[in-house]
Formats: C-alpha cells, structure tokens, sequence
C-alpha cells in the first residue's frame, strides 16, 4: 500500500467515530434528536485537557497527553462502544488492543501509536493518570449538561444499570439527580487527584443559566 493510501484509509476509518454514537446515552434513553458522538467525546476530552492543565499548572507533557486523549477510542472504529454490562473490562481491553493492533499496522508510526494506547489504558505514568480523569470527568460533565436540558427521566430509564449495579438503583430511590449519580459515581471509584475532584464537585453546583450564559 502507499502512504498516500495508508493516510486515506486511516482517515476514512476513523471517521466512523463522527456517526457513533456513545452507547451510554441511549442505554439512559437521552431524549433529543441529537446525541453526543464517539468522536465529540474525544474532542471534548482534549478541551478538558487543555482547560486543566492551564488552570493547575500541572507539571505534564500536555502534548502526549493530547495525543493519547486523541486514540483513546481508536478500538471503537472496529469494536463498536461496548458498556459495561455488555463485557467485562478484562475481555473489552483484549479485543479492543487487537482491534488496535489491526488498525494501526499499515502505519509507519503505528507501533509508536499503539504503545500510547497501551500507556492510557495502564493508567500508570502521571500522563496516563491525567488522560484517564480527563476521560472519566468528560463524560460526567455531558451527563451533566444534558440533565440541565431535562433530556432524562432518571426513574424510567437506565433499566440495565439499575439491575446491574443495586447502588444505582438506591441513588435513584433517595432521589440523587442522574448527574450526581454519575458524577458521584466516578469520585468514588476513580481517585480523582484534588483537582479534578473539585471540579467535578463543581459541577454539580451548574445551572441552566451557566448553559445560557454559554449560548
């Protein structure tokens, strides 16, 4: 294959991200015409990035960091956007490195690439670790914006979620907003370092006149 042929394809595929849409979103029964994409979700995981290495002056390489953020869902132009009740993360990583492996292999750089991916789901050098946050705080913020729209009915979606995980279903009971579930949720689990933990706790202060404010 020439190189010219190897940029088309790499590009064609991962286009397929721009018309994915995230599999969260309609397991929670989203209302509205439109929804979030794969590939919005990275874009917006970049735009996290930028913000939080600005405002806390994180001593990182913000390139890589970037970089990673940007193929963190490369898998997903083969695997599809796979939930948790789906797979296990064990299994979902398995075929999701394959897929990498598969994609990335006419590339010359592609080894290089593959290792960042490997890096990011490792989630242990301080750039991983911040690329991670930057994935799982992303994705409690759209939660975020879309409760403010009024586009979820927490009580009659999200059926999976709630037999899956008994927690969830308790949240629901004692009245916790779907966002405070979510972001909640990922302040528990993920060890947020004290700044995305405060920005996330943040966001749960957001009204809609933030999201007018913004328009």
């Amino acid at each position: 294959m020439s190189k010219e042929s190897n940029v088309l394809d790499f590009y064609i595929l991962c286009n397929k991200l721009k018309h994915l849409i995230r599999s969260g979103w309609k397991q929670w029964s989203v209302q509205g015409e439109r929804l979030e994409s794969v590939a919005e979700h990275v874009y917006s995981t970049q735009m996290l990035a930028l913000a939080m290495y600005s405002e806390y002056n994180y001593k990182l390489d913000i390139k890589k960091i970037i970089m990673m953020l940007a193929i963190h869902e490369l898998e997903e132009t083969i695997i599809g956007d796979l939930v948790f009740f789906e797979i296990t993360p064990e299994e979902k990583e398995k075929i999701g490195h394959e897929a990498v492996s598969k994609i990335l292999e006419p590339l010359e750089s592609g080894e290089k690439i593959k290792e960042l991916i490997y890096e990011f789901d490792e989630k242990v050098t301080p750039e991983a670790k911040f690329a991670f946050y930057c994935d799982k705080l992303e994705c409690d913020l759209q939660c975020k914006l879309y409760d403010l729209d009024d586009r979820v009915d927490v009580h009659t979606a999200g059926t999976q979620a709630k037999k899956r995980n008994p927690d969830v279903q308790r949240m629901v009971d004692e009245g916790y907003s779907w966002s405070d579930m979510w972001l909640g949720f990922s302040e528990d689990r993920y060890n947020y370092d004290e700044n995305f933990l405060s920005v996330s706790r943040k966001a749960r202060t957001l009204t809609k006149d933030n999201l007018l404010k913004n328009n």
